[in-house]
């Protein structure tokens, strides 16, 4: 049973992100203000829930959340920036939108830009641990798909719709024969060295 909140006496945020290992696409984050004593019997970090779990949960946890919001930054800022900032980026972007201002923050792993004045704390495999944070790695996640999923459409030999543009197999295949996109990362590394290949 994940934990309903890191601390009670102020209004409290969950934060994550999904997409910052990929090659291609932006990276989403969103923020999740839950009432106290939420819980859910499937909530869990999206990694370890089923594409039709995060695809319920997402709607109760747009349905119950007190408040929450999602955003994204680009490809092209992701390459001028970093993808560690573009993250931190797309979280704070996400918390700017929350209809009420948080008084704290939680987020997902062991960095953090602090957001204006506003007291964080950072929390490793906080997905797993804090329903806020799940809860926000469940919206990040599924609208970063949904987002994936028309891109394939424009380039479906990438195969998007199923890696959501992480670095498999068929992804690389697909860049060795067709060259990258406008919508690939260009300070990623898109091909292993030949080498490292034959690890694969």
């Amino acid at each position: 049973m994940l934990l309903s909140h890191y601390q009670n006496e102020l209004l409290e945020a969950g934060c994550d992100e999904a997409g910052r290992g990929c090659l291609a696409g932006p990276v989403f984050a969103a923020a999740v203000i839950l009432p106290a004593g939420f819980s859910h019997p499937l909530l869990n970090d999206s990694k370890q829930l089923s594409s039709a779990d995060r695809d319920l949960l997402r709607g109760v946890i747009e349905k119950e959340a007190l408040h929450y919001a999602v955003a994204s930054v680009d490809h092209a800022e992701i390459d001028k920036i970093n993808i560690l900032k573009a993250s931190f980026r797309a979280m704070h972007l996400a918390l700017e939108q929350l209809s009420r201002q948080p008084e704290f923050i939680i987020v997902d792993g062991n960095r953090f830009y602090a957001y204006g004045k506003t007291p964080f704390a950072c929390i490793v495999k906080g997905d797993g641990k804090y329903a806020s944070i799940a809860a926000a790695s469940i919206l990040a996640k599924t609208y970063r798909d949904e987002y994936m999923q028309q891109l394939h459409q424009e380039y479906p030999h990438f195969g998007w719709n199923e890696n959501k543009g992480y670095p498999t197999r068929q992804h690389r295949e697909a860049l060795r024969e067709f060259g990258d996109s406008p919508y690939h990362r260009k300070s990623f590394r898109l091909l292993p060295d030949e080498q490292l290949e034959l690890d694969l």
